[in-house]
């Protein structure tokens, strides 16, 4: 009979292939599943980075290969987010009072991609202005503090919905900004490391297993539309664990 540490692994790699399809690395989704399966809550958060960092790195390296990838659009973002991720760690605000909200616009802006044709289309795509640039990926460093995650989730629908990066691009983008954040992230609570589980070799090979097959998905089979779709699906797992859903 399989453990429950196997079959969260296994949950793991499903995770992992939808969340790198988009150029992401899961940790909201790694952070779900070990609460639903009943992992300590001082293991959660450095297990979620040091898996997103894992899968970051590989999503990261395979989305530039594909040349799928800007650096003029990544580092204003990088700029405001690592020190305001550091800030964002140390804050703690009631969760009532910021996970609803955020979670309430992670669902608008899956509405936006899975149902476009509700909305304008896009504006033509540009480089990100970098004051405005900096200030929203301190808004996001922020909230990727805040909430344990690598903030994929926050900029991807930014960068698409402002125009400042086109759809394939916005993946790379977003996975070498995630592995950054991810590694600040772990960083400033590098003390956390010592709770990493015995089950971490485990975890690590299934969310890799999961990043082989999203990332073909993301760089070979996935039309700009199906991209779009699997980014709405995220947003909305993802806003679902912030109000509370599971």
């Amino acid at each position: 009979m399989m453990t429950w540490e196997v079959v969260l692994a296994v949950c793991m790699v499903f995770a992992s292939a939808l969340y790198t399809t988009v150029g992401h690395a899961g940790a909201s989704a790694y952070l779900a599943l070990m609460a639903l399966f009943g992992v300590a809550p001082e293991v959660m958060r450095p297990t979620a980075l040091v898996l997103n960092i894992i899968v970051a790195t590989f999503t990261m390296a395979r989305f530039w290969h594909a040349g799928m990838f800007r650096w003029r659009t990544l580092w204003p973002f990088l700029i405001g987010a690592i020190p305001a991720s550091f800030i964002g760690g140390a804050i703690v605000l009631p969760t009532q009072l910021y996970r609803p909200l955020v979670g309430l616009i992670l669902f608008a802006a899956a509405v936006r991609f899975l149902w476009p044709k509700l909305f304008p289309h896009a504006q033509e795509v540009r480089d990100p202005p970098i004051v405005p640039a900096v200030a929203s990926g301190g808004l996001i460093g922020l909230l990727s503090g805040l909430t344990g995650t690598g903030g994929g989730i926050f900029l991807s629908p930014l960068m698409l919905l402002m125009g400042w990066s086109e759809t394939r691009m916005a993946s790379g983008v977003a996975a070498a900004f995630i592995w950054c954040i991810s590694i600040a992230g772990l960083a400033g609570n590098i003390a956390a490391v010592q709770e990493l589980p015995s089950q971490l070799p485990m975890y690590a090979t299934a969310v890799m297993v999961g990043a082989v097959v999203g990332t073909t998905l993301g760089t070979r089979l996935l039309t700009t539309a199906g991209i779009l779709k699997a980014l709405g699906f995220v947003l909305i797992i993802a806003g679902a664990k912030l109000v509370g859903v599971y």
